[in-house]
Order: structure tokens, then sequence, then C-alpha cells
């Protein structure tokens, strides 16, 4: 039996680390899966040790107040991957976390794969000596990440993007609603969304005809979103993200994941993106990158606007979000969606994945 450990840190890792191991026990069917990760990895399979809820912590300041609790995770991480025999460690993304964890898996022999690669091309460049030092199988998602690591003479697999099946499994149906939707996606993490709902609030009333409908986190429950919205009952739609962003004619997006989701499902969007002052500054020193929307940083332009710290106020937000609802504007965007789609490969990307790990256990 391969004894596989996972460990995910966010909610986009949850939703690709359980089409993962479903398309494992497909060709692996002897085989176990324990880890840290979410729900529909644990409905897929895993046996679920640390929720990531327990695990989100994002901004250099965040990090250093949460340290005490970071570390217990790592202390349980590592227990865990020892007590369980472990034959194979799949990292998912996460790098803060799992580069630590991949040169702890290697010190003890274990076979470390690591899933959705770090974003070693964005900033901290010196991470892809320990990606080639820890692990054994890389599997970018991102068609310009294998070129990077070719430049270093990393070798790598190309998998494709494991949204493109993801978020063909949509089931299609229409949401209720009276007027045209606009999509409000604050984050995932409770530090995002207490930072952008009321920004991205505060320009409901100069949209009368529109419908604004908030995207919850599967994580997330409601009623922390109604201690923001307060007297302003928009509705809340947890945990069906990608079929609300199928439905609506624009979204409002938190920097994320959540921006190529919305780029695949075509709905034309603002990206937005804020943090403490100090997590800020310190970023702006060490990034390197000159955009913070994947779908941005795929085609090297500027497709959606993006409005950053002090720019993600709301008169610009306003501004940018009728701009993108007008029809010469919305044709522009659209057009580059479908030329970022061929560059992101085929369906099949979680298969071509779990064939690679079954490969490296042979």
């Amino acid at each position: 039996m391969t004894k596989y450990f996972f460990i995910v840190g966010e909610s986009s890792g949850d939703l690709h680390a359980s089409n993962l191991i479903k398309e494992l026990l497909k060709i692996d069917k002897k085989s176990s899966f324990t880890g840290f990760g979410g729900d529909k990895m644990e409905g897929a399979g895993l046996k679920l040790t640390k929720h990531f809820r327990e695990m989100a912590f994002m901004g250099f300041w965040e990090v250093f107040k949460n340290a005490f609790s970071i570390y217990k995770n790592f202390r349980q991480a590592k227990s865990e991957l020892l007590e369980n025999k472990t034959d194979i460690l799949v990292l998912v993304d996460y790098p803060g976390f799992n580069l630590p964890m991949a040169a702890f898996a290697k010190k003890h022999n274990i076979k470390v794969v690591y899933y959705i690669t770090p974003q070693v091309w964005a900033w901290k460049e010196n991470r892809v000596h320990k990606l080639k030092k820890y692990t054994d199988l890389l599997l970018p998602i991102l068609p310009f990440e294998n070129d990077f690591f070719s430049k270093h003479n990393v070798k790598s697999t190309f998998v494709g993007h494991p949204l493109l099946d993801a978020l063909d499994q949509i089931k299609s149906h229409t949401i209720e609603a009276e007027k045209p939707i606009i999509a409000l996606l604050p984050g995932s993490r409770k530090q995002e969304i207490i930072t952008s709902l009321p920004i991205m609030m505060s320009i409901v009333d100069s949209f009368e005809n529109y419908q604004f409908v908030i995207a919850g986190a599967p994580s997330i429950p409601i009623e922390y979103y109604r201690t923001i919205t307060k007297n302003s009952y928009l509705p809340i739609l947890s945990n069906q993200t990608h079929a609300l962003l199928k439905e609506s004619k624009a979204a409002i997006v938190t920097s994320g994941t959540a921006t190529l989701e919305a780029a695949i499902l075509g709905a034309p969007q603002v990206v937005c993106y804020k943090t403490s002052p100090i997590s800020y500054w310190i970023g702006k020193q060490l990034v390197k990158v000159k955009f913070i929307a994947l779908v941005n940083l795929i085609l090297n332009k500027e497709v959606v606007k993006e409005l950053i710290q002090g720019e993600f106020n709301k008169e610009r937000l306003k501004d940018e979000l009728h701009n993108i609802l007008d029809g010469a504007k919305k044709r522009e965007i659209q057009k580059d969606y479908t030329e970022m789609m061929l560059k992101l490969g085929e369906k099949g990307a979680s298969k071509r994945a779990a064939q690679a790990i079954f490969s490296l256990k042979l």
C-alpha cells in the first residue's frame, strides 16, 4: 500500500488536491491518504488531521503574530509524517510552510512531490535551489513556469492548469436574481474579507440596475460576513463561487486564484488587493513582477485593472467597474481571455499529475 501525505493551506489547493486524490485512486488503488487539507479532500478520501482554516495566515505581519500557532502546525505535520510511515509527501502551493516540510521529508528519505509549485518567478527566486534539492518531482501548472525552471536547470513536468477540469464540472443552473449580477469575491481568509468587503460594498448604491452577490468562502460561516455587512443584506452564496461567476456580468475579485477562475469563466473583473502597511512595504521590496492578477501575468500585459493598496478605494473601484461594464471594454477583455485559455494547456491536469506521481513510485 502506498501511503500519501498531503499538505494544503487554502481552499483552491483543497479543490485541486481533491481531484488529484480521485485520479490517484484510479491508478493506485492500494493507497491511503492522510494530511492537512479541507472538506473536498476529506470527501475524496483523505484522513483529515488539520483543516486549512487553522493555517490561513497571510502577510508578513500576520505570520509574525501567529508564529506560535505555525510552530505547533509544523510539529504536528512532522510527527504525523513519520508516524504514518509516509511513502510520498505531496505538497500543494503554500510555500512558507511546505518548503521546510520538503526539507524535513527529504532528510527522512520520503519522496517529495510539489504540485502547484511556489511562485519563485515572482519573488524569493533563491527558493528554486531548495526545490531542486528537496523535491523528487515538480509539477507546475502555469505555462511560463516550465521555462523558468529550465533556465535554472531544474527538471519539471508541466501538467496544465487543474482549473480547466474543475470549472468544466460546474453544473449549469440559473441563480435567481431580478437584475444582472455583479459578484463580490472578498477572499477566502478572514483578514482579507474584513479589509476588502467594506470597500467593495461601498459602491453598491452607485449601480442600482445590478444585483451584487457576495461569494462566501467554504471555510467562513455566513454569520462572519453579516458582522461586516450589518444592515446591508446583500445575498451571500457560500461555496458556489464558480456558479456565481458563470452567471455574473462582472466581478470584483481579491487577488489570488479566484482571478484566474473569473477569467476562465468569462467574467470581466476588477482585481483588488490590500494588506497591512508593514506587509505591503516588505512585499514591495521583494516582489519583482509587474502584475498580481494571474491573467495579466500569463499574457504579460494589463488585461484586467489591478487596484492595489491605496488605489483600492470607493471612487477608483466605481470608475473601473463602470469601465468593464462598457461593451467595448468587455469585448476587449473577452478577447484576451480567449488568448489566455490557449496558453493554459489542455484539460486533464489532475490525471497527468497523478500519472507522473505514480511513475515516481515505480
